[in-house]
């Protein structure tokens, strides 16, 4: 038995009933049981890295977090047949990425440029909800010049 909370019933111990490696090896990803509600759900475990900081658009700084970037996506793709695996693997491509080009700091223009090229491979229209916030749509002529270049390409 482990000690990972049940997300349903939140009884403390669950068990595993199936693990495997996950986003190319560097995540386990394993199916859990509860034994009191019998619900099944799925845990990621993946190594401790080094931290990236954030840049904001003002200047500030705050600690990456993949569970933010995870939400992001989440609400982009609302109600659109994109699956929690394949927004779980565009987080982890993102964030392997920033680790990977990035040494200690990254922006969150370049944080948002890579959710965006994730989203028009994906979803176009998770990719125009995610346009409209990220770059502050301000009227409908915004949306619609969006949507043609993506009807283009």
């Amino acid at each position: 038995m482990t000690r990972v909370k049940c997300p349903f019933c939140k009884r403390n111990k669950t068990h595993v009933i199936d693990s495997r490696m996950a986003n190319r090896g560097t995540t386990i990803r394993r199916r859990r049981n509860c034994p009191r509600c019998k619900r099944r759900f799925t845990t990621y475990e993946r190594p401790e890295d080094r931290t990236i900081q954030v840049i904001k658009r003002d200047g500030r700084r705050e600690r990456f977090d993949r569970q933010k970037l995870r939400e992001g996506l989440l609400l982009a793709c609302n109600k659109r047949p994109v699956s929690d695996r394949k927004i779980e693997n565009i987080v982890g491509r993102i964030e392997r990425q920033l680790y990977e080009t990035y040494a200690r700091e990254a922006s969150s223009k370049v944080i948002g440029e890579l959710i965006l090229d994730e989203l028009k491979k994906t979803d176009k229209v998770a990719f125009v909800r995610f346009a409209s916030v990220y770059r502050g749509f301000s009227d409908v002529g915004q949306f619609i010049q969006e949507a043609s270049k993506i009807k283009k390409s």
